[in-house]
């Protein structure tokens, strides 16, 4: 079973002559089907944490495993493959290629060369008719709504079913109504295929929804109420 150890970890940054330090020793422990909302106020590290979670970022310190495995222990090229295989990741800002299809957004991961073509348009076609963007396949993301581009993204994160679902406020440029559907699809899907689910958010409504609540609070972890 899918397993995420995060252990004492810490990082810092150039501040001047000191060094900003922004976690320190923060530790968590996921299994599949978890779901993770990690809160608190702006510039506490929530984005930093994520990033080294999702082998974005290096620690300066601790570890983190996803299934036993180091990251950081990999080369550049090995890690990269790595991240591609095992995490999907959803921005605030869907970060979707502007130049081509819904289609073809969703299939950027396959990219890396390291699935079949028709396994993948096949899973990528299930994957937007779960979002309920099967008529707008052959749109250009500028076509479509806010709420449709970051259902667009979801469908991105979970092409290459992915053991660990990383999203950074999925729903902060949402109204209301549009985010709460939008939360129900990344939930749907995530428990459909028992990835662990951690976001970030400022969303009162999206962490509640969550299995689990974290709260950031000056570089360290604590349960949040």
């Amino acid at each position: 079973m899918t397993q995420l150890i995060v252990e004492n970890v810490s990082k810092g940054f150039p501040n001047g002559e000191q060094s900003l330090t922004v976690l320190q020793e923060a530790s968590l422990q996921l299994a599949a089907g978890d779901s993770l909302a990690i809160v608190g106020p702006s510039g506490s590290g929530k984005t930093t944490l994520l990033q080294i979670i999702g082998a974005l970022d290096r620690p300066d310190s601790g570890t983190v495993q996803l299934d036993g495995e180091d990251p950081f222990s990999l080369s550049e090229n090995d890690l990269a493959a790595w991240r591609n295989q095992r995490i999907g990741f959803v921005f605030q800002d869907h970060h979707l290629l502007p130049q081509l299809t819904v289609m073809e957004n969703v299939l950027v991961p396959t990219l890396a060369g390291h699935s079949s073509g028709d396994e993948s348009q096949a899973r990528a076609t299930e994957l937007l008719n779960a979002v309920g963007l099967d008529q707008r396949c052959d749109h250009l993301p500028g076509q479509l709504s806010g709420g449709e581009r970051e259902r667009v993204a979801i469908a991105r994160a979970l092409l290459m079913k992915p053991k660990l679902i990383l999203a950074d406020e999925p729903t902060g440029n949402l109204d209301r109504r549009t985010a709460t559907a939008v939360t129900e699809v990344l939930q749907q899907l995530q428990r459909e295929q028992q990835a662990i689910l951690i976001c970030v958010t400022h969303s009162d409504s999206l962490a509640d929804a969550m299995d689990q609540k974290l709260e950031l609070l000056d570089g360290k972890l604590h349960a949040a109420t």
